[in-house]
């Protein structure tokens, strides 16, 4: 009998911070990476939250708060959901906690019973499938094409339920595609859902900020209405608001649900940081012009990096509607071998002779499901990007 649970054997660590790590580890090597691995904004926190996160520690907000959040947190995010999305939720159906990945990990833990399946669309984030193993779940995998813009068609959500699915997992604008949905390319996917009355949705909205070219983001609960009573709407500071190492992730959903997410959330870490909770009321009430901004200057790195991938020899990279990532085909590459005598049979071969021989950090498809891709932040400087690009249109011209 081994000393580590049976349910840890299930899951992987992340690769996302694994390549992260490697990259680190090179740069302390002294080695010259470029890491387009991370999935965190180049922005700082804007001033105005900052302030609101110090004026905190200073008032004495540093005591343990309710398990899930503030009462002034929770009102903010009610109010954000009527202001932008146009759902009225309660803040008694609002659940605050250490990031969007908490919020997940509370849901499935809380609902899905051993042999139960989560439909996730592939690619995914690397996170879906490892949380729904861990509570003895069975995620199903949706897969997308290129062709398709990587977004999920009805027939094939149609034809992955079951009597056993439980939830359908959704990210729009998707990490690692930068797929985002029309409320047209939404109305049907609910039109399948409402079909399927057992099945209930969790839709990951965390890059609704960061669309670019005139697109209008929508949420399933908003598209359709008759969902709302089994939709939790998941979002959080990280990505729009530069916060990461804030850590607050939120979610609204029906009340049975969010309370069993709040009494699982109490038996594990309780509250989430107070004085981060008091820094997302200043981000989601205060000043929202930096939004549009910020927008701006990625959707700028998004065309940059989607021309130069282009112009490489062997990779096809479609232009993504959001997020900061582009999932570009290496198909192209596949086969050959690199200046370094490496042969590149899938894209973990790709990336990993990528970073070797040209210092280029980036992840591989196979780690979010689909192959043979790569993701590429371009949450990082112009500079580096072209830097970036230049290496990667070097590589792909130099294999033979």
């Amino acid at each position: 009998m081994g000393f580590v649970a049976d349910s840890l054997q299930r899951v992987r660590p992340s690769p996302t911070i694994a390549v992260s790590n490697k990259a680190m580890e090179l740069k302390a090597a002294g080695e010259d990476v470029i890491g387009l691995g991370a999935g965190e904004p180049d922005f700082d926190t804007p001033d105005n939250i900052k302030q609101a996160g110090i004026d905190a520690i200073n008032r004495g907000k540093t005591k343990y708060t309710a398990v899930d959040g503030i009462p002034e947190l929770k009102k903010a995010i009610a109010d954000k959901f009527k202001r932008e999305n146009g759902l009225d939720y309660e803040p008694s159906q609002v659940t605050v906690s250490s990031g969007g990945k908490q919020v997940l990990y509370n849901a499935f833990l809380a609902t899905v019973n051993p042999g139960e399946e989560v439909v996730i669309p592939a690619p995914y984030w690397v996170s879906y499938p490892d949380i729904v193993m861990l509570g003895g779940g069975k995620p199903v995998f949706v897969e997308t094409t290129i062709e398709n813009g990587f977004k999920v068609q009805p027939e094939d959500l149609e034809a992955a339920i079951t009597p056993k699915t439980k939830w359908f997992v959704f990210n729009s604008p998707s990490n690692p595609s930068g797929a985002a949905y029309t409320h047209d390319d939404l109305k049907k996917l609910t039109d399948v859902l409402l079909r399927h009355e057992h099945v209930w949705v969790l839709t990951d909205d965390m890059y609704e900020h960061l669309v670019y070219d005139d697109f209008k983001f929508a949420t399933p609960a908003q598209v359709e209405p008759k969902l709302y009573d089994r939709t939790l709407t998941m979002n959080g500071v990280s990505k729009a608001y530069a916060m990461t190492g804030w850590r607050i992730g939120y979610a609204a959903g029906p009340d049975t649900l969010i309370s069993a997410m709040r009494k699982l959330q109490s038996q594990s870490t309780s509250n989430p940081c107070s004085v981060s909770q008091w820094a997302a009321v200043e981000a989601l009430d205060g000043p929202q012009g930096f939004l549009k901004e910020r927008a701006e200057v990625f959707r700028e790195r998004r065309d940059l990096v989607v021309s130069m991938l282009n112009q490489a020899t062997g990779l096809e990279c479609p232009t993504p509607e959001g997020a900061f990532y582009v999932y570009p085909s290496c198909a192209g590459c596949i086969g050959k071998t690199s200046p370094k005598g490496k042969k590149i049979e899938n894209d973990e071969d790709f990336v990993t002779a990528l970073l070797e021989e040209e210092g280029v950090s980036v992840v591989h498809g196979a780690a979010f499901g689909l192959s043979p891709f790569f993701r590429v932040s371009y949450a990082t400087s112009t500079e580096a990007l072209e830097d970036a690009c230049q290496r990667i249109q070097r590589f792909c011209g130099s294999l033979s």
